[in-house]
């Protein structure tokens, strides 16, 4: 018997932004967050885990690029 195995993305391929909602936000609420983040900042939901709390851990992911990770120029002035 031969199992077949899953590819999976290289992880290198990508950069995570983990996020933790409470459990006051309300579903609405979290799916417009959710929303702007893939809208605005490119990513995507990769994952979401719903705690006996109610409060939620998501996990979005985004292509990493080039220049991901870098801050503009003027984004260390007055530091």
């Amino acid at each position: 018997m031969t199992t077949s195995t899953r590819s999976a993305p290289d992880e290198d391929e990508y950069d995570f932004l983990p996020l933790r909602l409470p459990r006051e936000v309300s579903r609405v609420t979290a799916a417009m967050r959710l929303t702007i983040e893939a809208e605005f900042g490119g990513w995507e939901l990769s994952r979401v885990r719903l705690y006996t709390d109610g409060s939620r851990r998501v996990l979005l992911r985004r292509k990493r690029t080039k220049t991901s990770g870098m801050l503009p120029p003027d984004a260390t002035k007055g530091l």
